[in-house]
């Protein structure tokens, strides 16, 4: 025994092993199962399963499941303890004590036991007498219970077995007595525990009767006597038996039975014994455990396999032996030599030991799965009169309450006598009383003493104990004060001052008496007395309207006061007294608290309720401060004002149901009055961080309040008049009979389960439905709003829905909240509802897509949190954390079974009720709402789950009677909310438990459960038919997939729709689906293989958005990817870029590509860039630069351009990017040097790196070192047809690069210049141009002009020699092109002017000082148009080369009149060659001008940098450049407009830069160039858009008054531009909508309103200026072409303000008001023939006829032009007005607030394109087709005027119309002008219709339709048209 370390019980230590070797006689066997079933309660089943057979016990059940733990066992210990000494101590009564003992008497009274009958088994008459017996003894309070109790047993006599049995029965031996023997025989206790005690009633049928303590005598002697093989094998079972923890547990601990094995057995007349079987089986009976039903103790038990038997025991009752039995406990190892004689081997089950070979260190011992835990929740044991146990639990509080009561009842006696002995002149000097109006009243020190003594007293439940009579003398000491403050001045006015503030608070004083006054009073009527006499109506009122005086009119104008508003000095004066102002706040504060708690126990007045809701709703949306210094009270001290106005409007709203829904709509129409900045203050803060609106946690909290159940004060006050107690009788007070429960207790629910469910269905129903209702009227309301509604438009309800789904969303894994899962729920299904709808306009789906993704975004960051936290505590070491964490793996995987998810032991809903329930301890209103809500949750979840059940479900019965219990315990809940903390105990929860409770209960609700549905939708939406549709479902993607970013694994569809969509035709689409596509690269960075491609193709897009966001996408692809295909591709995308006609694309691609070719080799100092590394990472950077450039043509020069930007000293990272640059350089020669032969597969060769060195050389020629550029050498010299490409790059890199080192050795230039000279007439072109510019600079380093010199003189004399050659053969024009291309390419570069003597000695005729006039001289006349078109362009390419170094020649009458001769005759080729020179010069000009400017704001001390800039700046020719600029400009001007208004190519291109550089420089007058620019805007070519638009703006900037004049000729000009060049007429272009004058439009908007208001007149006016019936036939189609241009312009403008949008559309109602009138009736008369006086004749019958009257053709054809220009006019009008609402718009005054209303960025509505606008304006103008269709038009212009579509849609639409902020409905752009007669409208005032009805008289009374045409040509204002 010891070895084993269990300690003996009730009895000697000694092992039992040891004990059969010293007395073979007496070991004992264990008992076979026929010997054990008599102490079972089964007999007929084989007791193989230790969950078949419980151990034995008499014990009642209840008691059996009194402790299941230590700790609990300790608690009652220490309790009983208590109890001993409380009965020790004589000298004082305890009040626990006898309340204790009156419990346990009417415990034990005979009604209030169970009944039982026992039957006893035979008894053998040789059994030995026990060697030990455990005397029992009584403590103190049970010897108490026992001798103050009688109760009486009786019990059926068994046969008696033998006369021995039946002595020892009646006379037992000495040492076996025990004190309860000292009693009468009827007495029995067990352990002083009179729990364990049974009862039972004597029958008068019963034979034989004795004392039950028999029974116990022969259970104490049982003992078992086992013994083990060894000691080895005992530690083989030791893990599996469970050791005793303490000596004190040996009572509680359950036993191991073997009855003793008899020594003879009886006869057949002494006894009745059962057949005995052939075998007999040595067997262990185990205990079994049940939840909420437990056994007396738990077991010490063995892992015994069952034994299967081969037939079935029959066995008749027996009588149940006692636990209480001495048992000597060892190692359960069955000895097989212990075996009767008797049995046969054959047929007993013996449990062998383990072999010899057994090792039990090779063996681990794994703990069983657990499973879900039972000991949490613990029953509470209650008395029956209802004592909980919670009032007065120990002596200390009982005083504390005696003392409370004592001092009230003193105190009050004080004032009652201050009273009584009160005088009229002692009043001042009274403590108590003070006057007050007519009458005395408290002081406030007093007031306040008796509020604190009156909350003691209620606190202690002692409030019944005062006497009715001093309360209601004390109230009516408070009447004078509440009367005299229900109407004082308080009012605080913006118009105070000092004087007028000093009253105030004179007055604050009263009312701060009657607020304290009304305190007193309404703590007496809420502290629960029954006394109707408390509850005055007049006092509760008058303390209302005195709350309701102070908060009103002083204390809410005080919140909304500002530091920096109006009133600063009131404000000071104010804040100075701000504490007596706080503490004023404070008394409204908590007498509004008092309000709420009457509000719930009392039934007030409907006029009491309805002045607190509206006091309190107004209190909620009070503009509270932002920030404190604009606060005199504290942002925080009144917004806990607010959340007890919250408390009260909760409580109205639990109350009164009928008003519930005028509650909502009143908070939810007051949402529209708060600003913007209020409707987003999140100002409510949570109990586990994070802030919401107030006006939401309103919600949520009305929301669960809606499934509390209200308890009637009136039926409360009835039952306990009447005595009616319980639960059976809950309803049946009500009158329901039907609604009564049937199932009062947890037994009867488990054997009527169905109707236990029924029950609990009957209560949660109306609960669950009323809160639904709310919630569904809450979003119902606030959704269709928002629909009407636009995120920038007036109507806040967009912005609200956002803010409240966020919110809801906030609180959504809050247990504090679960109404925010109900409003989550009913808004995902709205949202669902309205994207499945096939009518749903765009602007709707947009909003309900948008609500989804933020919708399913919570609920996967939901799943995603479940996840993490089941982790973390997967591994923890608290037991309800490691359960919550495997059932939230369930849950996530949908596996969870129904029962666990309501599981009472542990579950989710239970634990997180717990959680609330602990901290809801303080009787917090909020807590107790979120508690009724998530009880009547819990409850519905049952009824839900039960016929879910599965009937053939392992433990089926017991499933479903435990949700009988479940069903039975949530009713009572529900029906008292104190029924679980009175009735059970629970641990405490964690608040990590807590969360993942409550996360795993909404994993399993509707909202969750949607998540599937969710996703299927936003996927959807992605193959819409609208573009807006799609863009905003893939944002909606976006956020779950930041959330939730396994779904690109899950669903392999999204990546082909994000392929799809990033070919979309609509930008926006584009733009998001590479939004899209970025968020999946990073999360999934495997997909980006796949989505490369698309991102590529991105870069070259059309949106200017969508470039940029590929860009970003591609920069970071770069830096990650090292596939240098990937990052070539890349790269050389990034270089088209930079020549974006966008400057901000530009600008990114420059940056990009600094940053992936730069930034990453930036090396810090402690890194060496000679590292291996890194020279091996350059190489292959530049290879990677090889490749790129190869890929395609011009990425040189564009990279030219991005090395000189990122070298330019304006760069940020200027020097190490010149480190890079250098190290690039560096490594290219050594590529150079290693690959000279081409031999090299992988590094690039040679000629590919002189291209890259080329372009390095042209940006920054320091970047190479003399030593670099002597290697360069060899490629010069020897020179062929497959050198050239490498010596043209060599010379280039000389041409830049010699020029800047000075250390180069005059003989390697020398070498240089004589390889190069002898080459100068083989190469033409560029590379001339490059090989002298080379020459030149070595020439000059050189100081040798001579060779130079040489060739020029050559060049020269030889052309004057050919100037008289016959040009027309091959040979001489080929020889004369070479020399003319010399010799311009020298004057151009070279500046002969010091060796212009020379010059002189080979042209001794030649006069002047300046080589550049001798060069032009002979070169101008091979210009001439005589000479062969090659020899005109070299001569005019070499004029150009020479004027541009020397521009004075520009003014040369030779030159410029060579020039003009080619202008005139509009040679194509010799023009570009021209322009291009004059672009050069001009250019150059441009710059040196911008440098100048520059240079003069440089410091004067830095006097050489500025003399060195100009010295660079300066050209050859002096500094006659800005004449010879001027010269150019206005000379060549209208030659130049006219080239870039021909054609839209390179050509015109040209022109339009030299146009833009003339007009930069401001050569010119602006406005001789500003209407060509602006037509110039309107072009396709994207480059000549771009530069004219850039140059208008910049022109409108300087001279804005100038270039507005020539605006309406720029018009013309334009749509000249677009009709003849552009070959399109139209005013926009599609794909999307957009005016052609668009940028002209941008450039307005620079100007003030009123210049583009007059701008939209004047165009307006130009359509009516040309009247088209006074036009010529032929001038006419062109008028309706212009006109159609400006119309549909000024449909798609973008209009700025709202202002200047009603300026446009006046405008168009102006000229048709004007125009149309004269129209119409032209039409009438002149085409319908309607008038008064229609000719007749009379035919040959007598008969009058009318005479058909005949239309002029021509006047036909002038009115339909005009019907159609003024129809399309007025499309025009409604059209602006549908696309930006202007049906709504309202402007009531001419006020700061319609100011502002006006200045306002008009609106566009989703929904409106131009579809059908165009489709209008194009069939209309359409109409001259036909004779047919030209009437026809006719009709519907007159139609037109006649009938108001607008109007007539307004009245034959829908009742919603007027919500709508659309103007006219879809009908009205389906049909069109309706034709004249056709439905209801108001009528043109005319004498007849075109339809020959008669036209009515004029009358001015006629009330005119809103939106009717005026004849006289004036129109009445949009507003007050809406406003009829």
């Amino acid at each position: 025994m010891e070895s084993n370390k269990y300690a003996a019980q009730n009895g000697s230590a000694s092992n039992g092993a040891a004990k059969a070797k010293t007395e073979p006689a007496k070991r004992r066997m264990p008992p076979t199962v026929d010997q054990a079933l008599p102490y079972s309660p089964f007999s007929s089943v084989i007791p193989f399963n230790p969950d078949i057979i419980p151990v034995p016990t008499v014990g009642l059940r209840s008691s059996t499941s009194l402790f299941l733990n230590a700790d609990e066992r300790d608690e009652a210990r220490q309790d009983l303890e208590s109890l001993n000494r409380e009965t020790t101590n004589q000298s004082q009564t305890s009040q626990r004590l006898e309340q204790t003992l009156q419990d346990l008497k009417h415990l034990l009274q005979p009604q209030n036991l169970a009944h039982f009958k026992f039957k006893t088994g035979p008894r053998a008459t040789t059994k030995p007498e026990p060697k030990y017996q455990s005397k029992m003894s009584l403590t103190p309070f049970s010897k108490m219970v026992y001798d103050a109790t009688d109760v009486a047993f009786t019990y059926p006599t068994p046969q008696p077995a033998s006369p021995s049995r039946v002595k020892k029965a009646k006379a037992p031996s000495q040492d076996q007595k025990s004190p309860l023997q000292t009693k009468s025989k009827s007495k029995l206790a067990h352990d002083g525990r009179p729990s364990s005690v049974g009862s039972q009633k004597s029958y008068e049928n019963n034979s034989s009767i004795n004392t039950n303590h028999t029974a116990y005598e022969d259970n104490s002697t049982i003992t078992v006597d086992t013994s083990f093989r060894k000691e080895s094998n005992s530690k083989a079972f030791s893990h599996s038996i469970a050791p005793t923890k303490s000596a004190s547990k040996k009572a509680h601990q359950s036993q191991i039975l073997s009855p003793q094995e008899p020594s003879h057995k009886p006869s057949a007349s002494q006894t009745t014994t059962p057949r005995q079987p052939s075998a007999r089986f040595a067997v262990v009976i185990p205990a079994v455990r049940r939840d909420d039903q437990p056994m007396s103790q738990p077991q010490l038990q063995p892992a015994i396999p069952a034994v299967k038997t081969p037939q079935r025991l029959h066995s008749s009752e027996y009588s149940i032996p006692s636990s209480q039995a001495s048992i000597k406990q060892s190692t359960p190892q069955v000895n097989p030599s212990l075996i009767p004689s008797s049995s046969n081997p054959n047929l007993s089950v013996v449990i062998p030991g383990p072999p010899p070979t057994f090792r039990p260190e090779e063996y681990e011992m794994l703990p069983d799965s657990p499973s879900t835990p039972q000991n949490f929740s613990r029953k509470r044991k209650r008395s029956s009169d209802g004592y909980d146990g919670e009032i007065l639990l120990t002596y200390d509080q009982r005083q504390q309450a005696d003392l409370a009561v004592k001092n009230l009842n003193g105190y009050l006696q004080d004032i009652f006598d201050a009273e009584d002995q009160l005088q009229p002149d002692s009043i001042a000097s009274n403590n108590f009383l003070t006057s007050s109006g007519d009458g005395i009243a408290l002081t406030n020190v007093t007031q306040s003493k008796v509020d604190g003594l009156l909350q003691k007293v209620i606190k202690f439940g002692r409030y019944p104990q005062i006497s009715l009579e001093d309360l209601l003398r004390l109230q009516k000491l408070s009447d004078f004060a509440l009367r005299d403050s229900e109407n004082i001045n308080v009012k605080v006015d913006d118009a105070m001052g000092e004087s007028e503030v000093g009253h105030m608070f004179q007055n604050l004083s009263i009312a701060e008496l009657g607020l304290r006054s009304a305190r007193t009073s309404l703590r007496l009527m809420s502290g629960g007395r029954d006394n109707k006499q408390l509850y005055s109506e007049d006092v509760i009122q008058s303390a209302l309207y005195t709350l309701k005086n102070v908060t009103e009119t002083c204390i809410i104008p005080i919140v909304e006061m500002r530091n920096s508003g109006t009133t600063p000095l009131l404000f000071k004066s104010l804040t100075a007294q701000k504490k007596a102002i706080l503490g004023l706040l404070e008394l409204c504060r908590r007498v509004l608290s008092l309000m709420a708690t009457l509000v719930s126990k009392i039934n007030l007045s409907e006029t009491v309720i309805n002045t607190l809701e509206f006091m309190a709703s107004r209190l909620i949306f009070v503009e509270n401060a932002q920030t404190e210094k604009d606060s005199i009270l504290g942002i925080a001290k009144f917004d806990s004002f607010r959340v007890v106005a919250m408390d009260v409007l909760a409580q109205i709203f639990l109350r009164n149901p009928a008003q519930r829904q005028g509650i909502f709509s009143e908070i939810l129409t007051s949402l529209e009055k708060l600003p913007v900045t209020k409707q987003s203050a999140r100002q409510f803060k949570l109990a586990d961080g994070g802030s919401i609106q107030l006006v939401s946690a309103l919600i949520m909290r009305l929301i669960q309040t809606s499934a509390s159940k209200a308890e009637d004060p009136n039926d409360k006050r009835k039952k306990q008049a009447l005595g009616i107690g319980g639960e059976e009788d809950e309803e049946q007070t009500n009158g329901n009979e039907k609604a009564r429960p049937t199932i009062i207790s947890e037994e009867r629910a488990e054997q009527q389960v169905v109707t236990a469910i029924q029950e609990l269905g009957y209560v949660t129903s109306p609960l669950l439905e009323a809160a639904q209702q709310d919630a569904l009227y809450v979003v119902s309301f606030i959704v269709t709003r928002a629909l009407n509604s636009t995120k920038s438009g007036d109507a806040p309800y967009r912005n609200l829905l956002d803010l409240f789904v966020q919110d809801f969303i906030t609180c959504l894994n809050s247990t504090d909240w679960p109404a925010a899962e109900l409003l989550l729920r009913l808004l995902l299904f709205k949202m669902v509802h309205l994207v499945d709808g096939d009518k749903t306009p765009a602007p709707a789906k947009n909003m309900a897509l948008d609500l989804l993704g933020s919708m399913g975004a919570a609920i996967s960051e939901l799943q995603s949190h479940v996840k993490k936290s089941a982790n973390t505590l997967e591994n923890s070491d608290a037991e309800l954390g490691k359960w919550m964490a495997r059932l939230a793996e369930v849950a996530i995987d949908k596996k969870a079974s129904p029962s666990a998810m309501v599981s009472w032991a542990c579950g989710p809903y239970r634990t997180s009720l717990e959680f609330l329930e602990h901290r809801c301890a303080s009787e917090d209103p909020q807590l107790s709402s979120a508690i009724a809500y998530f009880v009547a949750q819990w409850g519905a979840k049952i009824v839900s789950t039960y016929d879910k059940l599965d009937d053939d479900q392992d433990g089926s019965p017991e499933i479903e009677r435990e949700y009988g219990r479940l069903a039975y315990r949530l009713r009572m809940m529900i029906t008292d909310k104190r029924w679980l903390t009175t009735e059970y105990s629970f641990d405490s929860v964690a608040p990590t438990h807590a969360r993942l409770a409550y996360s795993i209960t909404l994993l399993n609700s509707q909202f969750c459960g949607s998540f599937g549905r969710v996703l299927q939708i936003l996927l959807g939406s992605m193959t819409s038919d609208q573009a807006t549709v799609r863009s905003k479902s893939m944002k909606s993607v976006n956020q779950v997939l930041e959330t939730d970013p396994s779904i690109l694994d899950r669903e392999p569809a999204v990546k082909h729709l994000l392929l799809r969509c990033s070919n979309d035709p609509s930008i926006l689409v584009r733009d998001s689906a590479l939004g899209l596509i970025g968020k999946c690269i990073s999360l999934r960075p495997a997909l980006e293989g796949e989505m490369f491609v698309s991102i590529l193709a991105r870069v070259n897009d059309n949106g200017v958005g969508v470039r940029k966001r590929a860009i970003k996408l591609c920069k970071d692809i770069y830096l990650r990817n090292t596939d240098n295909g990937v990052r070539s591709s890349i790269a050389d995308q990034l270089l088209h870029r930079v020549q974006d006609t966008d400057e901000g694309v530009q600008e990114l691609a420059r940056q990009t590509i600094e940053d992936i070719w730069m930034s990453p080799f930036y090396t810090s100092p402690s890194i060496s860039a000679s590292t291996t590394e890194y020279k091996l990472a350059m190489a292959d950077h530049v290879a990677l630069i090889v490749t790129t450039v190869k890929r395609s043509g011009g990425v040189g020069d564009v990279l030219d351009k991005v090395l000189k930007n990122i070298l330019s000293p304006n760069s940020k990272q200027a020097s190490a990017n010149y480190k890079v640059c250098k190290a690039l350089v560096a490594t290219m020669f050594e590529t150079i040097i290693d690959n000279s032969e081409n031999d090299a597969q992988n590094a690039p060769s040679a000629q590919d790196t002189l291209q890259i060195l080329k372009i390095f050389a042209q940006s920054d020629a320091k970047l190479f070192t003399p030593e670099q550029v002597q290697l360069l050498e060899p490629y010069i010299k020897n020179v062929g047809n497959d050198d050239l490409t490498r010596f043209v790059d060599v010379v280039i890199i000389f041409r830049h690069v010699l020029p800047v080192l000075s250390k180069i050795h005059n003989n390697f230039l020398v070498s240089v210049r004589n390889a190069l000279v002898p080459l100068i007439g083989r190469p033409k072109g560029k590379i001339l141009d490059d090989m002298i510019a080379c020459l030149w600079a070595i020439s000059s380093s050189l100081s040798d002009f001579h060779h130079l010199t040489r060739v020029t003189l050559s060049s020269l004399k030889a052309a004057q020699g050919m100037q008289r050659a016959n040009l027309s053969s091959d040979q001489n024009r080929i020889k004369i092109c070479k020399l003319l291309s010399i010799i311009g390419v020298c004057g151009k570069h070279c500046n002969f002017d010091p060796q212009i003597d020379q010059f002189k000695k080979d042209f001794p005729n030649y006069r002047k000082d300046s080589t550049s006039m001798l060069m032009v001289d002979t070169v101008v006349p091979f210009t001439a148009p005589e000479q062969p078109g090659e020899v005109r362009k070299a001569a005019f390419e070499a004029v150009g080369n020479i004027c541009q170094s020397w521009p004075k020649n520009f003014e040369s009458v030779k030159v410029y009149t060579a020039f003009e001769v080619v202008f005139k005759e509009e040679v194509s080729s010799l023009e570009i060659i021209i322009m291009r020179a004059f672009k050069d010069f001009l250019v150059a000009e441009e710059k040196r001008s911008e440098a100048s400017k520059d240079i003069v704001v440089a410091s004067v001390a830095d006097a050489n940098a500025v003399a060195a800039s100009n010295a660079k700046l300066a050209v050859m020719g002096g500094s006659q450049g800005d004449g010879s600029a001027l010269a150019i400009a206005r000379r060549f001007l209208a030659d130049l407009t006219r080239i870039a208004l021909e054609t839209q190519d390179e050509k015109a291109f040209l022109a339009t830069e030299i146009l833009a550089s003339i007009s930069k420089q401001g050569l010119i007058h602006p406005k001789e160039c500003g209407a060509t620019l602006i037509a110039l805007e309107t072009s396709q070519n994207p480059r000549i858009a771009e530069l004219a638009f850039d140059t208008h703006r910049l022109l409108h900037e300087k001279h804005e008054t100038i270039l507005e004049k020539e605006y309406m000729k720029a018009v013309e000009l334009a749509y000249n531009y677009q009709r003849d060049v552009a070959k399109d007429h139209h005013g926009a272009n599609l794909d999307p909508f957009a005016s052609k004058l668009h940028k002209m439009i941008e450039v307005l908007k620079i100007s003030k309103v009123k210049n583009r208001k007059r701008f939209f007149e004047s165009l307006c006016e130009r359509i009516d200026r040309d009247d088209p019936l006074k036009m010529s036939l032929q001038e006419l189609p062109h008028h309706l072409e212009f006109s159609q241009f400006i119309i549909e312009n000024m449909a798609f403008f973008e209009y700025t303000t709202v202002d200047e949008l009603l300026g446009a559309v006046s405008a168009m109602e102006k000229v048709v008001a004007g125009a149309g009138t004269g129209v119409a009736h032209a039409i009438e008369t002149e085409i319908f023939h309607i008038s008064l006086d229609q000719p007749v004749q009379t035919d040959e019958n007598g008969q009058v006829q009318s005479v058909e009257q005949v239309t002029d053709s021509s006047r036909l054809l002038q009115l339909t032009a005009s019907s159609m220009m003024l129809s399309c006019l007025w499309e025009a009008r409604s059209y602006l007005r549908r696309q930006y609402a202007l049906k709504s718009f309202r402007i009531e005054g001419k006020g700061k607030g319609d100011a502002a209303k006006l200045n306002k960025t008009p609106i566009k509505i989703p929904s409106i394109n131009g579809d059908k606008f165009w489709e209008f304006v194009s069939s209309t103008f359409s109409s001259l087709e036909s004779e047919e269709s030209m009437k026809t038009q006719c009709k519907a212009f007159v139609e037109l005027l006649s009938v108001d579509q607008e109007f007539k849609v307004a009245q034959e639409g829908d009742d919603d119309m007027d919500t709508r902020l659309t103007t006219p409905s879809d009908d009205e752009d389906n049909d069109g002008p309706a034709v004249p007669g056709s439905g209801r409208g108001r009528k043109r005032k005319s004498t007849s219709t075109p339809g020959g009805r008669k036209k009515r008289a004029r009358s001015s009374s006629i009330t005119r339709g809103r939106g009717k045409l005026k004849s006289s040509g004036k129109r009445a204002s949009i507003d007050r048209e809406d406003d009829e």
